[in-house]
């Protein structure tokens, strides 16, 4: 089974339902595979062959759809790409995976048109927005001229879809490639494990369609469900309740910082639309505060489900039960057609309630892009070793650690690695050493802080270093905090000290 097939077959089942939808665009699973043949005739057109990459810079919207699967039938791998990085950060990223054609937006490609010279196998560019007609390839002029007949390349299971970059640092990337295999796999594990259907109705709010968990928790498993995915931009609560209250929306899932800020809007001005269309609330991404947990419980008046997974598993792996019974401060059980253990670090499986590293084997990825090397730290015997520590209970419940073997923060449900951050401050003409880490924020789980020591004679303040940051970091990764010190503390070895810092 590959993706292309598995849009076939939801458009025979839901030709005529409405598939995705956006303001006033509504797209039927017809129209998503007439567009989807379009986009790939394009592709093909412009040279693209099978394994080619194509860059996807995109906001969401129906077009990103329409654009994924048009790469997905011309054989080629989508590359996704945050619209928030900055030049920097897609130097390194392009320049890893070498894409050929840029799918983009006007307003993300005005900085770049200067430079695109710079990367170097770009051969053509698709601008959705057409404000650089007659430069560039507009999506009109690929809706108007492109023929909706089907592109015949063969397209075999283990063939690579997408490379996904939220994994890892920018600046050493390690793009996260996925099958079709295993995403269309994980899109009926996924949609069994929430009883999905074709009567659901899925909003997609303030998660991004190029990280996981809105591209394929929620739009490729509608998709495989005959679901309707409604997309809302922007970030106003207020208009994520009126449109459940319009679509009659039965599933919502986001990550604990969207769910905090209802809390918020909700005990500041109440409920004014009716939810009563909802079945299902979920959260992911990160650890839920166990007082919003409670406040959403009250104020919603249905459970709201906690599930676990990751880019390099290509979704989620555990979920809680439907009906809230999960036990409180775990992410549920594995799903069928999964495997989990918890194991030393001699990759020894240890028994209940021992915390170790989780590792996971079912539906991963084929490994990281251009990278053997952590592809083979990662995954080992067929289990992918996940650097999340938690622990399994004797009845089988999962519940994840605060602790995690790999550098990572988490802000937002958004992966940040301190590595990038500390990678830009030691470019700084003023900085010796620097060091980032995690600390706690209510609403936004963790946020990075910085620690510099500065050259001898040098004085910096910390909004020059964070306008250094945000020159060449999204601007997520920017620290909110910036400490100065004489020395740094050393571990024996004569590397930073983490711990000590925090």
């Amino acid at each position: 089974m590959n993706l292309k097939l598995m849009l076939e077959q939801s458009t025979k089942r839901f030709g005529g339902k409405i598939a995705v939808t956006m303001g006033d665009q509504r797209l039927s699973y017809a129209q998503l595979d007439e567009t989807s043949n379009k986009v790939a005739n394009a592709l093909v057109g412009m040279g693209v062959r099978k394994g080619d990459r194509v860059a996807m810079l995109l906001s969401n919207s129906p077009e990103f759809v329409t654009t994924y699967f048009g790469v997905v039938k011309a054989g080629g791998i989508a590359v996704l790409l945050d619209t928030k990085y900055k030049l920097t950060e897609l130097t390194s990223l392009c320049g890893d995976s070498q894409p050929k054609v840029l799918v983009t937006e006007s307003p993300f490609l005005e900085p770049l048109v200067p430079v695109l010279p710079r990367f170097k196998s770009i051969e053509q560019v698709i601008d959705l927005s057409s404000e650089y007609g007659g430069q560039f390839l507009s999506y009109q002029e690929v809706m108007a001229t492109s023929p909706a007949r089907p592109v015949a390349v063969g397209l075999e299971p283990e063939d690579i879809v997408h490379i996904a970059y939220s994994s890892g640092p920018s600046f050493h990337p390690r793009g996260v490639m996925l099958s079709h295999q295993a995403l269309v796999r994980e899109a009926a594990i996924s949609g069994d494990g929430f009883q999905q259907t074709d009567k659901d109705i899925v909003v997609l709010f303030a998660l991004p369609m190029h990280h996981a968990f809105g591209l394929v928790v929620i739009t490729l498993t509608s998709i495989a469900k005959g679901s309707t995915v409604v997309m809302l931009p922007g970030l106003s609560i207020d208009k994520l309740l009126e449109i459940i209250e319009k679509e009659r929306a039965t599933m919502f899932m986001a990550v604990p910082f969207v769910h905090a800020l209802i809390v918020n809007a909700v005990e500041a001005e109440g409920i004014k639309h009716d939810l009563s269309s909802m079945r299902l609330w979920g959260t992911a991404g990160a650890a839920m505060p166990a007082d919003i947990l409670q406040k959403l419980r009250q104020h919603l008046g249905v459970p709201v489900v906690n599930f676990w997974g990751m880019t390099e598993s290509s979704a989620h792996v555990t979920c809680q039960p439907l009906d809230g019974a999960g036990k409180p401060g775990s992410v549920g059980k594995v799903l069928p057609g999964w495997e989990l253990k918890i194991v030393d670090d001699n990759d020894r499986e240890l028994p209940p309630n021992e915390v170790g590293e989780i590792i996971v084997r079912g539906p991963i990825m084929k490994g990281y892009y251009n990278n053997p090397q952590a592809t083979a730290e990662a995954i080992k015997n067929g289990w992918l070793h996940t650097g999340d520590m938690g622990k399994v209970d004797e009845d089988g419940q999962v519940f994840l650690s605060a602790g995690r073997k790999k550098d990572v923060i988490i802000a937002k449900g958004q992966n940040i690695y301190p590595s990038d951050i500390e990678e830009v401050l030691h470019s700084h003409p003023k900085v010796a050493e620097a060091a980032v880490v995690g600390i706690s924020d209510k609403v936004r789980g963790e946020v990075p802080k910085a620690v510099i020591r500065l050259k001898v004679g040098e004085i910096a303040t910390e909004q020059e270093i964070k306008h250094f940051c945000r020159e060449h970091l999204a601007d997520y990764k920017v620290p909110r905090q910036i400490g100065f010190m004489g020395s740094l503390p050393k571990t024996t070895d004569g590397r930073i000290d983490k711990e000590e810092l925090k």
